[in-house]
């Protein structure tokens, strides 16, 4: 393996710092130890960093004068009790010990020292820069620690560079889950990416969309903030105000009050603080300090039960703080362990007493640690720690514990532990990051494992202060549990700051109510109008910004929604209205059928040669087309009803009209055109036409079909613009009305022919007959015409069929039923003797005019 840049630029800054620390001491050394087979190495803040000024590069040097970092200190002594339940346990690495090195990472450097310190190998003061660290032996196997994302992020890239395992219990920055960058990094506490989507859920679920975001003057604050605005952008919550606490000055600082201000004045109620315990602590006070109550504060795992800030005088007045904790996980014994050490500890103090400013001597210590434990140098006034482990101290120990676990599973498996002895070979850091990383047990009942990115599969709980009267306690009123992402609240267990204990409103406008759309006002799309979606449209929540049309087969009132599927209406051969129309269609025909047949039988009688004689079939063939032609119009339209029933009628229409006039004007031929104009007489006989003249007609109507059913033919089409809630299916009949003109001038041509024999002898004319039939004809033109014009529901085609069905019934009773009529029940009409009779007469009263 390479050594790369970064970490040669890493040893070149810190090259200096190292020497001179070495310089001044016999060697490297851990500020508390325990010897054995393998070491793990601990990094936990247990002081804070002296402020002397140095007079030369150095190690920041801890200020052990001051007060134990209680948190810290429990965190250290969990790591001691997991080593020693693991050394004295017969079933986990049975026969072989682990060691420990513990070091106070108080500062950067301090944390740099130590991260450099592990690397070294044993019994060695430096780390060898190599081509290769392939089967490099660094002094620790694995690392837990350190607390602090900022720490964390330097301490995993160097140690990346050997791939030695790196658990923390606390750095929750998702940076540190590339493993790009960081390969070699795994922790126990969730990142805060998980952290950053609880915090959404929770907004989400109170509907807290306008709101504040405060975060600490480091990595763990600024990726924070940095996090929760890219997600909570995507969730509709807009970030009034977003702000660093200044790390400078304390909580009385003026830049502090400065942004406490601003941040009152946006008028927010609901703040997320994401921050480390110092930054919070000064915060907060501050807050009590200008007197900012009936707030809600969200809170994260690093401050929410942090004794440091619940601690503050007057925080109990601030309002209601909601925080995320890690998951509750006991650790039983740590209490007791800690106890049994004091003694022990006591005495460590008046052995070390003569070298306790020496930075690095600590004298050696064997498995039994109660009686040959080294020098404890970082815990000269640890005896004086009398406070009992807390709540947030015992779910943070347990995440060290786990943590310890995680690397004895891991080089369990390594070194062949399963047979029932270990073998004690050599471990390079590569070979146990790949055993770590496939752990899968149960520890106090909480399941130990880590996903791609070396983070657990785990959550949060999710806890509120409680206050009686000024004492502290908190309440679990909630869990957060990832994939699926799902945030469990008990409502019920909740108690606000607000009057009837109601929900804090935090929110720039109102909520609009259901189908109203948002029209932004102002730079933050959570301050809107509410404007309601028209008829048509409906609201999605997906986009609670515009209208979203409905589809095409879809519609939608105002203020709505869903949109509503349309019903789909057409002339169904199961309505009554259908039945009423069928049953007439079919009488007709049969009247049409048995005309057909009597006439047929009386072909050579008076009456049927007046009407016609042979042309007579050609009409009532027509006619029975026509009326075939009227079956198409129910039910569901279909590509061939469409395209066929209205040329089918046309045509055929037009041979009953053309039919009709023809016979109309060879009456009028016979009767006064042959005398007056024989000639013209002659030519219409001797050029047949009566059929010229029919089949110019029918001819006609058949090209003008053609052209409209090769321009624009009649096909199934859906209305969708005559009724909102409806659609109407039905054939596409733009063009129907050229072939109705036709018809129409064919009927006219007709009348006036018929007309022109009025005076013809009574059993020839013809004209009262198609006169009653044109009439028929216009009457229901007309209504069918008043009809269309003022209605365009399903029942248009019935009116359609009503209309052609009268007009079918007009010719044929006007034209055909007296002739049957004469036949059946007047014989003494149907004679020869009769008709030339009526022709005589005609003859005599011509003459006498």
């Amino acid at each position: 393996m390479m050594l790369s840049p970064p970490f040669i630029l890493y040893l070149y800054l810190l090259a200096p710092c190292y020497w001179a620390f070495i310089c001044q001491n016999t060697g490297p050394s851990s500020d508390f130890r325990m010897d054995g087979d393998y070491t793990i190495a601990g990094f936990f803040r247990l002081h804070s960093y002296s402020t002397t000024v140095k007079s030369r590069p150095e190690v920041d040097i801890c200020d052990r004068a001051a007060s134990v970092y209680s948190h810290g200190y429990h965190l250290f002594q969990a790591m001691r009790l997991a080593i020693e339940k693991i050394n004295n346990s017969s079933s986990l690495l049975p026969n072989v010990t682990l060691g420990y090195e513990i070091y106070n990472t108080c500062s950067e450097s301090a944390n740099m020292y130590a991260t450099l310190s592990i690397l070294a190998q044993s019994r060695q003061h430096h780390v060898e820069v190599l081509s290769t660290f392939t089967h490099y032996q660094p002094k620790a196997v694995a690392l837990i620690g350190p607390d602090s994302s900022h720490f964390t992020l330097t301490t995993a890239a160097i140690l990346s560079i050997l791939l030695v395992p790196e658990i923390s219990y606390e750095a929750s920055n998702e940076l540190l889950s590339l493993k790009s960058t960081y390969p070699s990094f795994l922790r126990t506490i969730p990142s805060d990416r998980l952290q950053v989507e609880a915090l959404v859920l929770l907004l989400q679920e109170f509907r807290w969309n306008w709101i504040a975001v405060l975060g600490s003057d480091d990595a763990y604050g600024r990726n924070g903030i940095k996090t929760l605005k890219e997600v909570v952008a995507k969730h509709d919550i807009c970030a009034a105000y977003q702000g660093i606490i200044p790390m400078k000055g304390g909580a009385n600082s003026p830049e502090l009050k400065e942004m406490l201000r601003v941040l009152v004045e946006t008028g927010v109620n609901v703040t997320v603080v994401f921050s480390n315990v110092d930054s919070a602590t000064d915060f907060f006070d501050m807050v009590v300090q200008e007197n900012v109550t009936e707030k809600v504060w969200l809170g994260t795992e690093a401050w929410s039960l942090a004794s440091e800030v619940w601690s503050i005088p007057g925080i109990h007045r601030i309002g209601t703080v909601i925080g995320l904790s890690v998951k509750q996980a006991k650790l039983p014994g740590l209490e007791e362990f800690e106890s049994a050490h004091v003694n022990s500890e006591k005495s460590n103090v008046a052995m070390c007493a003569p070298d306790l400013g020496a930075e690095g001597s600590s004298g050696g210590s064997s498995s039994n640690e109660s009686t040959s434990q080294g020098c404890n140098q970082i815990c000269t006034r640890c005896h004086s720690l009398t406070s009992a482990p807390q709540a947030f101290d015992i779910w943070a120990a347990f995440n060290v514990y786990s943590a310890v676990f995680a690397v004895a599973r891991g080089l369990h498996n390594l070194l062949g532990c399963c047979s029932g002895a270990c073998s004690k070979d050599k471990v390079y850091p590569w070979q146990l990051l790949e055993k770590i990383k496939q752990v899968n047990f149960t520890l106090q009942n909480s399941k130990v494992l880590f996903d791609a990115n070396g983070d657990p599969l785990t959550g949060y709980d999710l806890v509120m202060w409680k206050w009686t009267g000024l004492t502290w306690s908190f309440d679990v009123i909630g869990s957060f549990l990832q994939k699926p992402d799902r945030l469990n609240i008990n409502r019920d267990g909740i108690l606000w700051h607000t009057k009837d204990n109601q929900v804090p409103m935090s929110a720039c406008s109102k909520v609009c109510v259901k189908g109203e759309k948002r029209m932004q006002v102002g730079l933050h799309q959570c301050c809107f109008d509410c404007v309601a979606c028209p008829a048509g449209t409906f609201l999605n929540s997906s986009d609670l910004y515009n209208c979203q049309p409905c589809g095409t087969d879809q519609w939608a009132p105002m203020k709505s929604e869903i949109c509503l599927n349309r019903t789909t209406e057409f002339l169904s051969w199961a309505d009554p209205v259908s039945w009423a129309l069928l049953t007439a269609i079919t009488l007709l025909l049969l009247l049409l059928a048995g005309t057909t047949a009597l006439f047929a039988q009386n072909l050579t009688t008076p009456v049927v040669k007046s009407a016609g004689g042979r042309m007579c079939f050609l009409m009532l063939g027509a006619l029975i087309c026509a009326c075939c032609s009227l079956y198409c119009y129910f039910g569901e339209p279909t590509w061939h009803t469409c395209l066929l029933r209205l040329p089918i009628f046309s045509i055929s229409f037009t041979i009953c009209l053309s039919c009709t006039a023809t016979r109309a004007f060879q009456i009028v031929c016979i009767f006064k055109l042959a005398s007056k104009w024989p000639a013209f007489y002659r030519a219409w006989v001797k050029h047949n036409g009566p059929n010229l003249f029919i089949g110019a007609c029918t001819a006609t109507q058949v090209a003008m079909c053609l052209v409209s059913l090769s321009i624009n033919p009649s096909v199934p089409r859906k209305d969708y613009t005559t009724f909102v809630t409806m659609t109407i299916f039905q054939c596409s009949e733009d063009d129907a009305v050229w072939g109705l003109l036709y018809n129409t001038m064919l009927s006219v041509c007709c009348f006036v022919i018929s007309y022109m024999g009025k005076d013809l002898p009574e059993n020839y004319n013809e004209a009262k007959c198609i006169t009653c039939s044109l009439l028929i004809n216009l009457v229901s033109f007309i209504c069918y015409l008043t009809t269309y014009i003022f209605y365009h529901g399903k029942y248009l085609v019935a009116i359609t069929v009503l209309s052609n069905l009268s007009t079918l019934s007009g010719i044929f009773g006007g034209y055909f039923l007296p002739k049957g009529y004469i036949i059946l029940f007047r014989a003494e009409l149907n004679t020869t003797e009769h008709f030339q009779m009526s022709i005589q007469s005609y003859t005599r009263k011509s003459s006498s005019d």
